[in-house]
């Protein structure tokens, strides 16, 4: 681990110029201060706190935080076990708030004392990361993909699995299939969104906006897309819900208008976690772990910190499909063949529970593995 004084004598300044450039002190030449800092990220130095070098690893986000969704919730969990196991420690960073517009990245991540960051981006902020990579900062992404090779990240790929949902729905009977995804693009939705679009393509089923519902996502967020889909005058009989939080919220709100699940609208959700269990009937979902994403990540950084493997990581890892009770075949029922609001308002008849059948992709076979009932 380099010292200031070693990081002198690389780039060929005094220890005075060094420790100037990572206070970030205007009187340092942008230059000179590129320099040191790119000396200091590639020969690993770690800022001390008080006499002790830190162990402290960030968490950020380059947009608007967003812990208290599932998602982020659960691979918050798996970040922490994995920098247990490496003892390292966890700090959470506001980006937005603390960093000073005359600093770059490392230096704002030198005075916060972490040696490495996490970081969760959205497609408006890609950018972000793009730039930390650039500088030589130690970092991950999580739930992104980039083409650049020196951008450290994993995600889960999930938009060959979100085909097989709605191409299992099309199998079903269902034609007037919607989509509902976060109003604000990530590479996880936008591939759920692509599955939809390509599962429609092979059926020669026309991509129609009208169907397409863009929402935060929240449970008011699912609930909202039950409303808007009710105003549809050819109603859909299926919907594909590509966030938890939307699918629970469009369950909860078909429930209180009275729908029959799965027979007046069949659902399909998303999972990262084991939400799909927490709604009746449970959902049929693509599901992640997102646990294991935020493990994965936070292990392999903390690993390269202290010197044991490869500076260089890009990693995507499968979905999986599960088929519940919360989706049937196309019948009498459905929404499009009955208009009587008075029949929404009669008692709901309750759906048996089924074990879940599993879909996975296995060297371009689809296997089904019908896992154990919770």
């Amino acid at each position: 681990m380099a010292s200031v004084r070693q990081i002198a004598e690389v780039a060929g300044v005094s220890i005075t110029t060094v420790s100037r450039a990572l206070n970030n002190d205007p009187s340092v030449h942008p230059r000179t201060r590129e320099q040191i800092l790119a000396v200091a990220n590639s020969s690993g130095y770690a800022p001390h706190v008080g006499r002790r070098v830190t162990t402290q690893i960030g968490f950020a986000y380059t947009q608007e935080m967003t812990l208290a969704h599932p998602y982020d919730a659960a691979v918050l969990e798996g970040v922490v076990r994995g920098l247990n196991e490496c003892h390292f420690d966890l700090v959470v960073l506001n980006m937005a708030r603390d960093k000073r517009s005359t600093e770059t990245y490392t230096q704002f991540f030198m005075r916060r004392g972490v040696r490495g960051v996490i970081l969760r981006t959205m497609a408006a902020t890609r950018d972000v990361c793009q730039t930390i990579a650039n500088e030589g900062f130690p970092h991950v992404v999580v739930s992104e993909r980039f083409e650049s090779g020196n951008v450290n990240c994993i995600d889960c790929d999930s938009s060959g699995d979100s085909r097989r949902a709605v191409e299992y729905l099309i199998a079903l009977g269902h034609r007037r299939i919607a989509f509902a995804m976060h109003n604000i693009p990530d590479r996880d939705h936008l591939d759920r969104f692509e599955g939809y679009k390509l599962a429609l393509c092979d059926h020669n089923m026309p991509l129609k906006e009208d169907l397409v519902f863009r929402q935060p996502f929240t449970l008011a967020g699912g609930a909202t897309v039950i409303d808007m889909l009710m105003s549809v005058s050819d109603r859909p009989t299926a919907v594909f819900c590509a966030d938890p939080m939307l699918g629970a919220g469009a369950v909860k709100r078909a429930h209180a208008l009275g729908l029959r699940i799965p027979d007046d609208l069949s659902i399909v959700g998303f999972d990262d976690t084991d939400m799909r269990f927490a709604v009746h009937p449970t959902l049929t979902a693509v599901c992640q772990d997102a646990r294991a994403l935020g493990h994965e990540a936070s292990h392999w950084l903390a690993r390269m910190l202290m010197g044991g493997i490869e500076k260089s990581f890009q990693k995507t890892v499968t979905t999986f499909f599960e088929i519940n009770g919360s989706t049937s075949a196309l019948g009498r029922r459905s929404l499009s063949n009955d208009s009587s609001a008075d029949r929404l308002r009669e008692p709901r008849r309750e759906t048996a529970q089924r074990a879940p059948l599993r879909v996975r992709s296995q060297s371009g076979k689809r296997q089904v593995v019908r896992a154990k009932p919770r």
